[in-house]
This record gives C-alpha cells, structure tokens and sequence, in this order.
C-alpha cells in the first residue's frame, strides 16, 4: 500500500491528488525504486542555463541577432533575391530596404516587414515576399500606372488616372503622357481629357491642359494657340471650334487666343505682330477711301 493509501487506511489526513505523486516520487527515491538516468543532471543544468541565456538574450533584445548568426552559420544565409513586376522600381532600392548585407538569414527575416518596407516605395501598389529554403527570396511587385504629368507651381510630378502623386519626373521617358497644368488639376484631369475622345484631330495637337480658378480649362495647342473653353457643356464649346476649323481654318491662321466661354459669340484674338499688320491694312484701307472721298 503506497504512504497516501496508507495515511488514509490510518485515518490520517488525505494529502490533495496533485500532492499524492510528488510524495510517491520522494518515497520511491529514499528506497530505491525510482532510477535517475546517469546523465539527467549534466542535461538538466544545460537546459537550466540555456532557458536563463535565452531568456537574458530575450530581455536585452539580443534574440534576434543570435538566432540570425546562428541559422546562417547552418547554410541559411540569403544568396538570392529574384523580383518581378519590377519596370519603375530598381532593384538596388529593393535590396536596400530589405537591409540585406550577405550574412543576413533567411530564417530570421520578418518577411511582414520586409513587406511593409517595399510598399513605401513610390511605384509599389502591392508586393509579396516569400521565402524559398534554404536561401532564396521572392519578391513580387505589382507597380502603380502613370496617366498623365502634373505641373503645379515649377514642380512636375507623375499621376495615375485617379489624381494620386506617383513620384515626381526625372526624365523624359514619360514625355508622350499628358500635360496637366494648375491647382486641382490632377484631381479632374482624367475625366476631363476622356472628353475629347470625340476629337481626336485636336487632342493629338494639345500640348497642355490647363486648370483655371479650379472651375474650367483652356487647351495650349502644338502651335502656341490657347483655347478658352467655358466652365460648362465643353461638347457644345468643341462643336463649334471644330466647325471653325473646317469652315475657316482658324487653328492655322496666325492668331493667339480663340475664346468659346460664352454659348452665343466666339471671339478670336489675334497674335501682335498680327494685330500690327491688321492695323496697318486698315489704316491704309482708310487713307484710300478718303482718297476716293476727297476726288468725288
């Protein structure tokens, strides 16, 4: 009978059930019956330290760097990084966010926050990281689309189609992409150009959308011609210059201005050295007829 079955054949006190085993244990090591693996000791004060050092590691925030020497002395060190989708983000930006220095480890990369670095980027509008063991990463971009340029002030930046600020312009790769000029232009500027799919002769001849007071626009053509277009019903304002054009070609003459903001006149408006040459023919046209006056 063991010491609790015992106490209680006795009519002693009754040790709690968790206690019962300890006693069980204590008993059996005082006569014997308990064997103790010869090495248990030595692996028990190992384990003892080794939880005290991790623990100690863990506080002092060391862990990390011990457990990245550690798996790349084992063969987990990064060797390489494979991207793709990448047009507009170079891979050094991507290599040095990623912080990756030859002895970085692929098992103690936090690819949550590899991901969060790369999506700062200005192309990135979404990115994957993966780990492929024992020392490949996996990156896969998927990068923002430029629809237009914006000028605001002297600064130029490119956009995408719902007025976002992708980066600004460094060089002339973008140049065929269209111009838009002016406070909140960026914001209306899609809408606004899809307008003038209906004409397609002249939005091949425009070099620059241009916002004014935030309520309308005037078009700057290929050859220096502004276009004054109303705040309202821009196909009425287009109708009527293309008919001008066809009828009279006023886009060709040498004028500087053709304003369409008011639904029942145009206005043409003409360069000066043609106002000066206009003003000249019309004085001499007036010397002539009273010439003609004076000798009736």
């Amino acid at each position: 009978m063991d010491v609790a079955g015992l106490a209680e054949a006795e009519g002693g006190r009754v040790l709690p059930r968790p206690l019962r085993r300890v006693v069980r244990l204590a008993v059996g090591l005082a006569v014997g019956r308990v064997m103790i693996p010869r090495h248990a000791g030595t692996v028990a004060a190992v384990s003892f330290l080794a939880a005290t050092g991790f623990y100690g590691m863990s506080l002092g925030g060391h862990s990390q760097d011990f457990a990245q020497t550690t798996t790349t002395a084992v063969g987990f060190a990064i060797d390489d990084v494979k991207v793709s989708g990448a047009r507009e983000t170079s891979e050094i930006e991507i290599l040095e966010l990623l912080g990756l220095d030859g002895t970085t480890s692929l098992v103690a990369l936090d690819v949550e926050e590899a991901r969060r670095k790369l999506s700062q980027l200005p192309w990135v509008e979404h990115v994957s990281v993966r780990k492929v063991y024992p020392g490949t990463i996996e990156v896969a971009l998927k990068e923002r689309s430029a629809f237009g340029i914006w000028q605001h002030g002297n600064d130029l930046s490119l956009i995408e189609k719902n007025g976002s600020v992708i980066a600004p312009l460094r060089d002339s790769k973008f140049s065929d992409l269209p111009l838009f000029v002016g406070r909140d232009a960026e914001a209306a500027a899609a809408d606004f150009e899809k307008q003038f799919e209906a004409w397609p002769d002249v939005k091949a001849r425009v070099k620059a959308y241009v916002r004014v007071a935030g309520r309308r626009w005037d078009l700057r053509l290929d050859n220096g011609v502004v276009v004054m277009l109303p705040e309202t019903n821009v196909p009425r304002a287009m109708e009527v210059l293309a008919r001008f054009e066809a009828e009279q070609g006023v886009l060709e003459r040498d004028i500087a201005a053709v304003d369409l903001r008011l639904e029942d006149r145009t206005t043409v408006r003409l360069t000066e050295g043609a106002a000066e040459r206009r003003k000249v023919v019309l004085e001499q046209r007036t010397k002539e007829l009273k010439k003609v006056t004076d000798r009736s």
